[in-house]
């Protein structure tokens, strides 16, 4: 499945914890290697070297909220990176179950095919044998019949076949059988 394109918002996550920890970086040299080489050529006792600056207890509580909020994204990351891996493979199944979906379509409408291929060609066979039947014989199997049923049989012949069936059958179950196949289309539509 195609991912739909993402726009472009700012900075991404990854540019701004660079930015963070450059920031950081040069934070650290400037606390740490400024004060260094401003006395570098001066006489200065260990005690004075490592007195921390006045903005440095700042500087280091501004360290570790970006620390805790690298820690934040970087376990977010993680978090939108596992999401992303279980959406694709849930796609995946998704296209493997849609796949096998259209192959039993594809079987199923086969099948269906074969089984009114079959139905036809029963019928059409059965209304031959009726049809090369002496027509008494006919009309006394024909009047066993209900009456849909023997009229399905009496469209699908020869007229001249029909016909014959038909003047041997009783006149009122002729006049049934006719009524059935005056009325088969009468619900279609004509428009």
């Amino acid at each position: 499945m195609k991912q739909p394109r993402r726009k472009k918002r700012g900075l991404g996550v990854l540019q701004v914890i660079t930015c963070l920890l450059v920031a950081s970086a040069v934070l650290r040299l400037a606390t740490e290697v400024g004060p260094a080489m401003a006395n570098e050529g001066t006489d200065v006792s260990v005690e004075e070297a490592n007195v921390p600056a006045a903005d440095t207890g700042a500087t280091d509580s501004l360290l570790s909220a970006l620390q805790a909020r690298e820690r934040r994204m970087t376990e977010r990351e993680a978090q939108l990176t596992a999401r992303m891996e279980a959406l694709r493979v849930a796609e995946e199944e998704i296209d493997q179950k849609l796949e096998q979906l259209v192959a039993a379509e594809a079987r199923l409408s086969a099948t269906i095919a074969l089984a009114d291929t079959a139905a036809e060609s029963d019928l059409a066979q059965l209304t031959t044998v009726y049809e090369n039947m002496k027509p008494r014989e006919a009309a006394d199997l024909f009047a066993q019949m209900p009456p849909r049923f023997a009229a399905g049989f009496l469209g699908l012949m020869r007229p001249d076949a029909a016909a014959s069936i038909m003047t041997e059958l009783d006149p009122e179950i002729a006049y049934s059988f006719s009524v059935v196949l005056a009325g088969r289309n009468a619900d279609v539509p004509t428009e």
